[in-house]
C-alpha cells in the first residue's frame, strides 16, 4: 500500500458537533439497518408457515432492500438540498408504522406489500453518508464514512436480538419491538443532531443537473464495485441464517449466532476501512479487498462433494467440503474484507465528487442495494434450479470476476500497486 500522502500532519480540527452528528447518526443508521434486515431472521419461521419455495423466501427477503434502494438517489439530494438532519428524521418516522404491521400480516402478499415500506429505512445510508461527510475535513472524511457506515453492523445487531425474542415470544414481537426502538432512535437523534446551512447544495442546482453523474463511467465503476462488497453482504446476510440451518441443520439461534461472524465484521470494522483509505488511498484497498474476495468465495463456491476412485485396493470414496468452522471462518475474512471494501469505495466518491457527495452516493447506494434486492432472488432461483446451496457464492464469485477485470484495464494498468510508488498517480477512469 502507499504511504501516506503528503500533507497529513495538518488536518483542520473537528468540532464537538461533528462527533455528536456522527455518533447519533451512526446509532441511526444501525437501527435502520437492524429493521431493514428483519426478514434474514423472521423470514425463517414464516418460510414454513407460508409453505415458501427458496426462489418465494428469496423474493419475500429481498423485498425491503428495493425501496430502499430506489430511494437512495432522490434522498441523497434531498440531502443536499435540504439538510441530512431533517431527512433522516422524516424518513425513519415514515418507517415506524409500517414496522409495526408487519405483525399483523397473515398473507405472503401481506409481507411483500408491508415490506416494501418497511425498506424505505435502508435509504438512510445516502441521507446519512452525505450529512455526515461535510461535518469533516476531507482529510477525515473517509474516517467519518467509515464509521457511520459501521451502522452495517445492524444486520449483525438484528441476528443476536430477533432471534431471542422470535423463541422467547414467537415472531410477531420482533416487528413491534423493533418499532418502539425505531420511534426512541428518530426522538434521539433530533434531540442529538444539528444543521449546518453552509452544508447545502446551492439553490441554483437543479434535480437533472444532479443526476448527470449517472452518464459519468467513474460512477458506472464504483456502482460495480458498491454491487459486490455492499450488495453481497446484503445479500449474504439475509442468506447466511437459513444456509446454516439447510446445510448444517443447526438451530435457528446457533445458526443466527455464527451467521452474525459475517455481518459483525463486516459493519463494525468498515470504520477502519475509512482510516485505511484515509492512509493508503481508495485503489489500493478495493484492488487488495478485491482479490481476498475472489479467494474466499472460490472456496466457499466449493459443494459437498463425494466421489469414489478405483485404487489397487479396490474403489475408495473420498468426501471434499467445508466443515462448519472453515466454512464461518472464510465468512469470517469476507466480512471484513467487505468492510474495507464499503468504505474504500466511499473514499473514492469523497475524492472525485465534492461538492456533489449527495447525489453520487445516493446513485452508488442504489447500485449496491438493487445488488443486496437481486441477488437474494438469484440466490434462491439457482438453488432451485440445481439443487446446490453453494451457488450463491458461485454467482458472487463471478461478479468480483467482473469487477477485477474492469479495475485492471481502467486502473491497475496505469498506476503502480506494489512497490513504493504504489498509489502514486491519480485514478483514472
Amino acid at each position: 500500500m502507499a504511504a501516506p500522502q503528503a500533507g497529513s500532519a495538518t488536518i483542520p480540527p473537528v468540532s464537538s458537533k461533528a462527533w455528536s452528528v456522527l455518533i447519533v447518526s451512526t446509532l441511526a443508521f444501525t437501527v435502520c439497518f437492524m429493521v431493514w434486515m428483519m426478514f434474514g431472521v423472521i423470514g425463517i419461521p414464516l418460510k414454513k408457515a407460508l409453505d415458501l419455495n427458496a426462489t418465494q423466501f428469496g423474493l419475500l427477503m429481498a423485498t425491503p432492500v428495493l425501496t430502499g434502494s430506489l430511494v437512495r438517489v432522490p434522498l441523497g439530494i434531498w440531502t443536499d438540498r435540504y439538510g441530512g438532519r431533517i431527512v433522516m428524521t422524516l424518513l425513519m418516522a415514515a418507517t415506524v408504522p409500517a414496522i409495526w404491521l408487519m405483525a399483523h400480516a397473515t398473507q405472503f402478499w401481506h409481507f411483500l406489500v408491508i415490506g416494501l415500506f418497511v425498506g424505505l429505512a435502508g435509504g438512510s445510508f445516502s441521507v446519512g453518508t452525505p450529512y455526515v461527510a461535510r461535518w469533516f475535513p476531507k482529510q477525515r472524511q473517509g474516517f467519518a464514512m467509515g464509521v457511520y457506515g459501521a451502522g452495517n453492523s445492524g444486520a449483525a445487531v438484528n441476528k443476536f436480538v430477533a432471534p431471542a425474542i422470535l423463541v422467547a415470544f414467537g415472531w410477531t414481537m420482533v416487528p413491534q419491538v423493533y418499532a418502539a426502538i425505531m420511534l426512541a432512535t428518530v426522538v434521539l437523534f433530533w434531540m442529538f443532531s444539528h444543521s449546518d446551512p453552509s452544508h447545502l447544495a446551492p439553490s441554483n442546482v437543479k434535480f437533472t443537473d444532479q443526476l448527470k453523474a449517472l452518464k459519468d463511467l467513474r460512477v458506472l465503476k464504483y456502482c460495480q464495485y458498491y454491487s459486490i462488497v455492499f450488495g453481497g453482504y446484503v445479500a449474504l446476510s439475509l442468506w447466511m441464517v437459513q444456509y446454516y440451518v439447510g446445510e448444517y441443520g443447526l438451530d435457528i439461534r446457533v445458526a443466527a449466532l455464527l451467521a452474525a461472524c459475517f455481518s459483525l465484521p463486516g459493519g463494525v470494522l468498515r470504520a477502519i476501512g475509512g482510516w485505511l483509505s484515509d492512509k493508503y488511498g481508495a485503489h489500493s484497498v478495493t484492488w487488495w479487498v478485491m482479490w481476498v474476495s475472489w479467494i474466499c468465495l472460490f472456496l466457499l463456491s466449493y459443494p459437498q462433494t463425494e466421489f469414489t476412485v478405483l485404487t489397487v485396493d479396490g474403489p475408495r470414496t473420498f468426501t471434499i467440503g467445508l466443515n462448519v468452522y472453515a466454512f464461518t471462518a472464510l465468512m469470517f475474512i469476507l466480512g471484513i474484507a467487505w468492510a474495507f471494501g464499503k468504505a474504500s469505495v466511499f473514499k473514492y466518491i469523497s475524492d472525485d465528487y465534492p461538492s456533489n457527495i449527495g447525489t453520487v452516493s445516493g446513485i452508488v447506494g442504489l447500485a449496491g442495494g438493487l445488488g443486496g434486492f437481486i441477488l437474494p432472488i438469484m440466490f434462491g432461483a439457482l438453488l432451485d434450479f440445481t439443487g446446490i446451496r453453494s451457488s450463491a457464492f458461485m454467482l458472487l464469485y463471478g461478479v468480483v470476476w467482473v469487477s477485477l477485470i474492469w479495475m485492471y484495464f481502467t486502473e491497475v494498468r496505469r498506476r503502480e500497486v506494489l512497490g513504493p510508488n504504489a498509489g502514486g498517480l491519480s485514478v483514472q477512469s
